[in-house]
């Protein structure tokens, strides 16, 4: 049975606040997976009812490893600590990180574990909320964070720092979530906001996607010098000094 935060954010995912952020998030998580091809997808972390952020996905395979409960019907469920995931490495071509980040003790395991499980040129999409922000000022504010449960938010430089640390690169990246962190606000200004946001005020986000891609680098040997080449001068070879001059 899910724990009363994973009830509190699976209710708070269904209201209208929670749809608005769920219906953004799908349209962002579509368009970074559009370019995304392989075998293997695999999301961690339960965000929705479904496997909505999956659906646009070119991968042949979509598997999601829930920490918060129900079973997604349209893709397989496997269950795992996520600071070691029982995953074989170099095995997944795609990670997708839906706020996993910060409804988790260890974040920075977690990438580090992703690292390892995917293969080279895998790709991994996460999703967060600006701690700077109008939705990171409920969070401090809120008893038990906001959305509910949610340990801590992560900025997006920490987030780039960690990435860049474990060989990832940065490929490309969103912002999103203009409006305030209510539902009051009517549909045609939060339109307005996400429309005109990127523009004009990005530093009021209160959300961020950033799709990085694992980097492997391969050496190039060098071979060794086994001897030293003979000086030439004027297009012949430089005469040795006979050892007995210097004695004469």
């Amino acid at each position: 049975m899910p724990e009363p935060t994973a009830l509190d954010l699976h209710a708070w995912l269904r209201s209208p606040l929670g749809q608005r952020v769920y219906a953004l998030e799908r349209k962002l998580a579509g368009e970074a997976l559009a370019q995304v091809f392989g075998w293997q997808l695999l999301q961690i972390g339960q965000w929705g009812d479904d496997d909505g952020l999956m659906s646009e996905a070119r991968t042949q395979r979509k598997s999601v490893l829930a920490w918060h409960g129900a079973r997604s019907p349209g893709a397989s469920a496997i269950r795992s600590r996520t600071d070691a995931l029982a995953i074989q490495s170099d095995s997944v071509d795609a990670v997708l990180l839906p706020h996993t980040l910060e409804y988790e003790p260890e974040p920075h395991e977690i990438v580090r574990e992703v690292g390892r499980i995917l293969s080279a040129e895998g790709h991994l999409i996460v999703f967060g909320f600006r701690p700077f922000s109008s939705w990171g000022l409920r969070h401090w504010f809120a008893k038990s964070g906001f959305p509910p449960g949610t340990e801590r938010l992560i900025g997006e430089g920490r987030l780039r720092d960690w990435l860049k640390l474990l060989g990832f690169e940065v490929v490309d990246s969103r912002r999103y979530l203009f409006s305030l962190p209510f539902s009051a606000s009517s549909p045609s200004s939060q339109r307005f906001f996400e429309r005109s946001g990127n523009y004009l005020w990005p530093m009021f986000a209160g959300g961020y996607l950033i799709k990085a891609r694992k980097r492997v680098y391969t050496l190039t040997p060098i071979r060794p010098r086994w001897r030293l080449r003979p000086k030439v001068v004027g297009g012949l070879i430089e005469p040795s000094t006979p050892r007995n001059a210097n004695r004469m």
